[in-house]
């Protein structure tokens, strides 16, 4: 029988580099993300794999046991330090990282250290459809095995240095069987919408320790299943003047022949409230640009954090800009999209609001939904209410989205709400805390139907795997 990794090797596409790495006579490289094992070049059959946390080169072959076919098995994703580069999620929901430069698979922490530490930039490897991954923080030095341990070790012109630290990406030992998270790695507070019967997602970065993350990305789709990554969108870093962390909650309108996102953001030292701010760009995949060079709304002006906006447009082409943690507010927005009169501004705060409000309108009943509780407890959750108009009055219908203990479903929240074109087919994406090893800020996006009753009322959303 011919050796596995020679049907499925997945090809590596050469492009540029952002990160300047101090290698000779290598290029750099992309990889796809999602499930895959990774097999040593010089040892074929021996796969990199967790063995009591520490990263080793294991033989595994088709009868192998499940365990160690998971233990060989990680999700690429893109990475915790640098969207240009990579990291490799476990299973069990740890990453493979270095620490006094032996590799092993800990628990993301969320810091600036672990998540440099966990994060790989991928360079061609020794041979044709092969990559070696360098150290995103020691960009000098590269993973490779030596005695069948993983280490990262200075980098070497020799040719058993390029094989040690050279790798062939294969199908996963472990197919991925559930449908969530859509996207590869730790995002939240998805924002779905569809523009010109494409899906786009717009998701906040997570893993970062208090949620300091500074980019968006986009992500596309056809089909709610096979996902496009479109890359950075904005940097808060070299995009926004006023803001360079805390990258929140983005969402994305189409208005003026021309795309409009908005976002919360701050700074990360000095005056660290948070504020609105819009963005905009003649594409869904940007890049955006801040439209005002200041904030929309600024910390303090009304009560509760300024954060999470949400925009829904009404049958007559009036647009409405919804925000609040702790109060919910609504104003119209002028014809450009970037302004409003302040003296507009209502407060529509229904009881158990937290933040995360999102509008939507059917048969002629407008529904304004929130997340209820603290997005770090299990008890994270989505109520809706009903009324009249973008501006309520509301009432209250209860909750309609809420945690699933018995598949490890916690915090579900901070949704978004989609409907198919031409159709009253809906979908609702949201977060959760990541799937076995989650918490409040490793949290993950997933997307499920949502569907409603004979007398308008929102069926109890099941959330899925």
């Amino acid at each position: 029988m011919p050796r596995r990794t020679s049907a499925v090797a997945l090809s590596l596409l050469v492009a540029a580099s952002s990160l300047a790495l101090p290698v000779s006579s290598a290029s750099a490289a992309t990889m796809p993300t999602g499930a895959r094992s990774l097999e040593s070049v010089n040892f074929p059959g021996r796969f990199i794999r967790h063995l009591d946390h520490l990263g080793r080169l294991g033989p595994v072959t088709s009868g192998s046991t499940a365990q160690a076919k998971q233990d060989a098995t990680f999700t690429v994703v893109s990475g915790l330090a640098s969207p240009s580069c990579h990291s490799f999620q476990a299973g069990n929901g740890l990453f493979l990282r270095h620490r006094d430069y032996r590799v092993r698979l800990e628990e993301n922490a969320g810091t600036a250290q672990f998540r440099a530490d966990a994060t790989f930039c991928a360079v061609a490897g020794s041979v044709t459809g092969s990559v070696s991954l360098a150290s995103f923080n020691h960009p000098g030095r590269r993973l490779r095995h030596r005695d069948y341990e993983l280490w990262l070790d200075a980098d070497q012109d020799t040719a058993q240095f390029r094989a040690d630290s050279s790798f062939r990406l294969t199908a996963p030992w472990t197919p991925k069987t559930a449908k969530g998270p859509v996207v590869p790695g730790l995002y939240a507070d998805p924002h779905i919408t569809n523009f010109n019967g494409r899906y786009y997602l717009y998701p906040t970065t997570d893993g970062y320790a208090s949620w300091a993350a500074p980019y968006y990305k986009a992500f596309s789709s056809t089909d709610l299943v096979n996902w496009t990554d479109h890359g950075v969108i904005l940097d808060h870093g070299p995009d926004v003047a006023w803001a360079d962390n805390s990258a929140w909650a983005p969402a994305v309108v189409a208005k003026n022949g021309r795309y409009y996102l908005y976002f919360s953001g701050g700074a990360a030292t000095g005056d660290t409230a948070k504020h609105l701010g819009v963005a905009v760009s003649d594409s869904p995949t940007g890049p955006f640009r801040d439209a005002l060079g200041r904030p929309l709304i600024r910390a303090g002006t009304h009560p509760g954090q300024a954060i999470d906006p949400m925009v829904f447009t009404d049958d007559d082409g009036q647009s409405f800009l919804y925000w609040g943690n702790g109060s919910a507010h609504v104003v119209p927005l002028n014809a450009d999209m970037v302004s409003f009169d302040p003296a507009k501004v209502r407060t529509i705060t229904p009881s158990g609001y937290r933040e995360a409000s999102f509008v939507l309108k059917r048969n002629g009943t407008y529904y304004f939904m929130w997340s209820e509780n603290d997005t770090r407890e299990e008890d994270y959750r989505v109520a809706y209410a009903t009324g009249p108009s973008p501006l309520g009055p509301w009432t209250k219908r209860g909750v309609v989205l809420q945690k699933r203990l018995d598949l490890g479903i916690k915090g579900p929240g901070h949704h978004s709400v989609v409907k198919a074109p031409n159709s009253d087919t809906w979908h609702v994406a949201y977060h959760r805390f990541a799937v076995p090893a989650g918490n409040g800020t490793n949290r993950e996006v997933t997307v499920d139907r949502m569907t409603f009753n004979a007398d308008g009322t929102i069926a109890p959303i099941v959330p899925t795997l």
